[in-house]
């Protein structure tokens, strides 16, 4: 007798979901768990933010002198690579504590004196993924209202942010101390 089981086969473009998939197919989750109901309840988010008593143009120029963060930023030592949407960049970081990180991320934000705003991945899109932001506003004059963050998603983005995600939001608060620093002397 010749058993026929019927292969059912999602199209699916989001590796997270088709992980998502397989693992309530294998019995890891089941639909009562939140990672199986939204890809959104996988999203953490580190947000810092502060003032900068210079212009927007000014804190922008620093921002994106890529080859000067080596003199004055504490967390992001390196970035080189093209800042234009749709390019990689090569970046070296080193949170406090931590052990310095080095990985490509995709830009995919750069409008002058506004925002700056890559995402990287750790091996493949789904697992742990980072959309970096860097964000200026203007509040008055030679005032700049800045803002640091990433949203981190994917399957492992809870269990990375119990292992990185203080030491993370802390480069963060040193890198725009420092930013304010240089943009204001």
């Amino acid at each position: 007798m010749d058993l026929k089981i019927p292969l059912k086969l999602n199209v699916v473009n989001d590796p997270t979901k088709e992980l998502l998939q397989f693992l309530y197919g294998v019995g890891v989750i089941n639909k009562q768990s939140p990672s199986a109901n939204c890809y959104t309840m996988l999203m953490r988010n580190l947000e810092t933010e502060i003032t900068i008593k210079a212009s927007p143009a000014e804190v922008w120029d620093i921002l994106l002198n890529h080859e000067a963060y080596a003199e004055w930023n504490p967390f992001i030592k390196e970035i080189s690579g093209p800042a234009q949407p749709g390019e990689k960049l090569l970046i070296n970081i080193q949170p406090p504590d931590s052990k310095a990180m080095v990985f490509k991320p995709l830009v995919l934000v750069n409008e002058k004196e506004k925002e700056f705003r890559w995402i990287g991945k750790l091996f493949v899109k789904g697992i742990f993924d980072g959309e970096h932001y860097f964000l200026l506003e203007s509040v008055g004059p030679n005032e700049t209202h800045f803002t640091q963050g990433e949203n981190f998603t994917g399957i492992l983005s809870g269990l990375m942010m119990k292992m990185i995600g203080k030491n993370t939001l802390s480069g963060f608060e040193s890198m725009n101390e420092a930013l304010k620093k240089k943009a204001e002397s």
